[in-house]
């Protein structure tokens, strides 16, 4: 199993969303590097929800449900959409500021690529967060 954050900005797409869909393709990934990110999810990976822009905080945790395909509404065939479904929430909010705080997490995409939206979590970095988000990863 693979470990992985992917981002959203509130407005478009929150948490909540998720929960109340139950299930989404993740889309409006137009980021070479992200894409890539994408391509390497298998089902079954799990993925922080992370809030972008207002607040910004891993809140909830995710699975991959279906592996990359093809976005149909990209001609170029560029990027990938995948298929994620809701969790768990979590318990406390780990906010940006607390990432950055802890020098254990100093390597992540997250604080070394802020704009980076799909990134990669190792496994060490996936248990401390969990741990600050008070689940059990």
């Amino acid at each position: 199993m693979a470990y992985w954050l992917m981002k959203s900005e509130p407005d478009s797409y929150a948490w909540d969303d998720l929960v109340r869909d139950g299930r989404t393709e993740w889309d409006g990934i137009h980021n070479h590097q992200a894409a890539a990110n994408m391509r390497q999810m298998a089902v079954g990976d799990r993925v922080f929800f992370y809030r972008s822009q207002k607040d910004p905080a891993v809140v909830g945790i995710m699975e991959v449900e279906r592996a990359a395909y093809e976005d149909p509404d990209d001609p170029a065939q560029s990027y990938v959409l995948v298929d994620v479904k809701p969790v768990m929430p979590v318990v406390n909010e780990v906010s940006l500021r607390q990432i950055k705080a802890d020098p254990r997490l100093a390597h992540l995409g997250l604080v070394r690529q802020s704009r980076l939206s799909v990134s990669a979590i190792d496994r060490e970095a996936w248990a401390i967060i969990c741990g600050m988000a008070g689940v059990e990863g």
